[in-house]
């Protein structure tokens, strides 16, 4: 038969290499990441942790490497890895001059949904991340954790199978950064 051939892994990266003129930001990584993981990349600044990110959310392009997420090739089929792939980076996409309410139901839009089911699945998230009650408030007058889990919640308004979160936790409060690893738990 024409049967296809589906690897165990979400992530699988080979060799990949990224320069930044002479700097090495990434001396060829190998990963092989099966599905229902949480894995950490740790290292210090300037080690590479981001620029991998950056390669596997099709934000950049290796130098040299090979890598796929939820099986499709991150430069050849970046279209298809980005529809498979929530992220929340540190310079958060939210529109401060919007509510939280307003900024998931954008990001449910923009990820297909119809404004009809963008809005509830908004308040589902709300209720998730534990701002159902700041919801109808202005991002800008979020504090910085606020922001953190909205952002969060915009990363998985689409149910991404894939989840990339650079930092979520960082200057974050003990208690808050609980709560935050508390709802990832949850996603698996």
């Amino acid at each position: 038969g024409n049967s296809k051939v589906t690897s165990l892994y979400m992530i699988e990266a080979s060799g990949l290499t990224k320069r930044y003129g002479k700097t090495v930001a990434l001396a060829g990584i190998d990963l092989q990441v099966p599905a229902g993981s949480i894995l950490g990349f740790l290292g210090p600044n300037g080690a590479g942790k981001t620029t991998a990110i950056r390669i596997l959310a099709t934000i950049a392009l290796p130098d040299n490497g090979s890598a796929r997420v939820a099986g499709f090739d991150v430069v050849r089929q970046a279209a298809e890895v980005r529809r498979n792939i929530g992220v929340a980076a540190q310079d958060a996409t939210l529109d401060n001059n919007l509510t939280g309410r307003q900024n998931l139901v954008m990001f449910g839009v923009l990820s297909g949904f119809h404004q009809s089911s963008a809005t509830p699945r908004a308040k589902e998230l709300l209720e998730q991340v534990e701002l159902a009650d700041s919801a109808d408030r202005l991002v800008k007058t979020y504090s910085g954790g606020m922001r953190r889990r909205l952002d969060l919640a915009a990363a998985i308004v689409a149910s991404p199978p894939v989840l990339f979160l650079d930092e979520p936790t960082t200057g974050l409060d003990p208690t808050v950064r609980q709560r935050m690893w508390n709802i990832i738990k949850g996603l698996i």
